[in-house]
């Protein structure tokens, strides 16, 4: 059940194909959109619509003189790199650009069209800009979470199950390079909590099972999951490995507790993709991503699931009960 209303957050995008501008008539304008995920990712659609919704709002209309072409590269590094060749090719005026690892692939093909990302980790660490508050090059966005997040989940997954006492964090290498600075935070905070950290990096869906079933092989153990394409695409996969071997476990997002996880702490990547609509706008009308600053997450959200949360045998404290934007009953 809600206990407040959020206003959606960042994340991928639907098979919404063509979009246009109608205070510019006669000019059509085209964006290229290049996601991470897979064309049928239901919460893809959601997010696509967030945004031609919201660009829509600023005048921008299907079919008049505004146009958007999409590639869903499926988490496959490869692709990625073959379809930002494609589109940077085809020459559009701005390019929408959906997790860290597209937006490599998107600066590796050009220097001069701008992008606009979201669900990035550390845009500064990866080259992608100069600083946060004049980018200065061809790209900016939002970013999906601070590293400082990697305490937050830890503080949470003690709250929900207080007897974990080992935490794997669970990443692929491969498409979070970033990876092992949240477990470096999440390092610095554990004394404070009684854990032990464990880098659970796994690097293909076929490995999947066996690193989280030797993981789980020693007792006490939770998992905290980081937004990665790699986890986000195997979500059922892991939230079923998860309660197959009893592991608590905290999400990035919130569809992994819907989809039976016990609980997710994080922000709502719809919103992000309706604020990304709002500086493609702007750079359509002539503003410079070099002038318009990375923006971090301002809203975050809670997410319990209590059926999970029975069938782990355990007992949700009231506190984070009454602190929770939604309870999944």
């Amino acid at each position: 059940m809600k206990r407040r209303e959020f206003i959606t957050l960042l994340g991928g995008m639907g098979a919404l194909p063509f979009i246009a501008h109608a205070q510019q008539p006669g000019r059509m304008r085209r964006i290229g959109a290049l996601m991470a995920v897979a064309e049928n990712d239901a919460d893809a659609k959601v997010r696509a619509e967030a945004f031609q919704g919201r660009l829509h709002q600023l005048g921008w209309i299907e079919g008049r003189n505004v146009s958007i072409q999409y590639r869903w590269a499926a988490a496959d590094r490869e692709r990625m790199a073959v379809y930002a060749a494609e589109l940077v090719a085809s020459a559009p005026d701005l390019i929408l650009a959906n997790t860290t690892p597209v937006v490599l692939a998107l600066k590796n093909a050009t220097s001069t069209i701008p992008i606009v990302f979201v669900n990035v980790v550390d845009p500064v660490g990866r080259g992608f800009v100069a600083n946060l508050a004049r980018p200065g090059g061809n790209v900016t966005g939002f970013l999906i979470f601070e590293f400082s997040m990697a305490g937050k989940w830890l503080q949470t997954l003690k709250q929900v199950a207080a007897g974990v006492n080992r935490v794997g964090i669970i990443f692929n290498p491969q498409t979070a390079p970033f990876g092992e600075s949240f477990v470096r935070v999440a390092e610095a905070a554990a004394p404070a909590f009684a854990a032990e950290i464990v880098s659970v990096a796994v690097r293909d869906n076929a490995k999947l099972e066996s690193v989280v079933a030797s993981f789980a092989g020693k007792p006490n153990g939770g998992l905290i999951v980081l937004p990665d394409i790699f986890t986000t695409g195997n979500r059922d996969a892991i939230v079923a490995l998860a309660a197959r071997h009893r592991l608590p476990t905290v999400y990035p997002f919130r569809y992994f507790a819907a989809s039976g996880g016990l609980i997710s702490d994080g922000i709502d990547p719809t919103d992000v993709f309706r604020r990304a609509a709002e500086y493609v706008d702007r750079i359509l009308k002539g503003e410079k991503p070099a002038d318009l600053p990375v923006q971090a997450p301002t809203k975050y959200e809670l997410v319990i699931n209590l059926k999970t949360a029975k069938a782990l045998g355990l007992e949700v404290p009231p506190m984070l009960l009454a602190r929770a934007d939604e309870v999944i009953e």
